[in-house]
């Protein structure tokens, strides 16, 4: 099953299930509220609400207000040895607000603040249940869903001091979606295609095969440290690619147009804005 959340007038948006011809709506206004219901797989399979044409859709973020966003890095096995690190014992975790989001394919904010702005594909898991101290398997039934993230990254505010929160949550630069995928349309121990492109040049490319720490680990993981909720999101990592890697560093630009897409779950297609001095981010 598909689900995503969609604009449907000014103001207004809706959870749909996105079946083969249409988006049907589920009675809730985005995937967050849907996900807070117990029962929400039977409600969003036995929906019938209005239908729209899958063509022109108008995506926002999957999940418009998670109580958590955790972020993880230093998790692709290949990009850590080839960077001369050693696979790290414990997850590397940092947060992102929900005012960074935005859509599968909204405008990405540049921030004036920032002349250092990257890119950072990564596989994104929902929580669907609530979810402590969880076993192995009990954190792999947690799992709603996945969907496509990437973490634009102010990589000059990321290293200004050793806690990477500063660059990494600047409003209006993180496309999320377009859809949650549940796990059962799903081959994770196959590998999933993780690529990330810049004006058509692929930049980033790997599976999530590559992964150190896998999501039911990183849900478990997390679980220990606080109760996971309902349409909380884990971003996974990225793997090698990123621009502040390169010799010489490239950054993304104004008119940019950035493309993060997971085999099975689609892409988030987004053009850069540059965000004069002084202005507000476009929403």
């Amino acid at each position: 099953m598909r689900l995503a959340t969609v604009r449907t007038a000014p103001g207004a948006t809706a959870a749909v299930r996105i079946d083969p011809d249409a988006a049907v709506e589920t009675g809730y206004p985005d995937v967050g509220q849907l996900l807070a219901q117990p029962d929400w797989a039977r409600r969003a399979t036995t929906a019938d609400g209005p239908r729209h044409p899958l063509v022109g859709l108008d995506h926002g973020p999957l999940i418009p207000h998670p109580e958590k966003i955790v972020c993880v890095g230093l998790n692709y096995r290949r990009h850590i040895l080839e960077m001369g690190r050693q696979l790290p014992e414990h997850p590397t975790l940092f947060a992102k607000y929900p005012p960074a989001l935005v859509g599968a394919y909204d405008d990405i904010t540049l921030p004036a603040a920032s002349t250092a702005m990257d890119w950072e594909a990564e596989l994104a898991v929902v929580i669907g249940t609530p979810v402590r101290h969880a076993s192995a398997g009990q954190a792999a039934a947690a799992i709603a869903g996945y969907t496509v993230l990437n973490d634009v990254t102010a990589r000059d505010w990321q290293y200004r001091t050793p806690q990477w929160l500063a660059g990494k949550t600047f409003e209006a630069s993180t496309p999320f979606g377009p859809c949650l995928v549940t796990p059962d349309e799903l081959d994770l121990a196959a590998g999933l295609s993780v690529e990330c492109e810049v004006n058509g040049e692929t930049v980033q490319h790997s599976d999530s095969t590559e992964l150190v720490f896998d999501p039911p680990r990183l849900v478990a993981y997390l679980s220990t440290i606080c109760t996971l909720r309902p349409g909380d999101v884990i971003a996974t990592g990225t793997p090698g690619g990123v621009g502040h890697a390169r010799t010489p560093p490239r950054y993304l630009g104004d008119g940019d147009v950035l493309v993060t897409r997971i085999a099975g779950l689609g892409e988030c297609r987004n053009i850069c804005r540059a965000q004069p001095a002084g202005a507000t981010e476009r929403r």
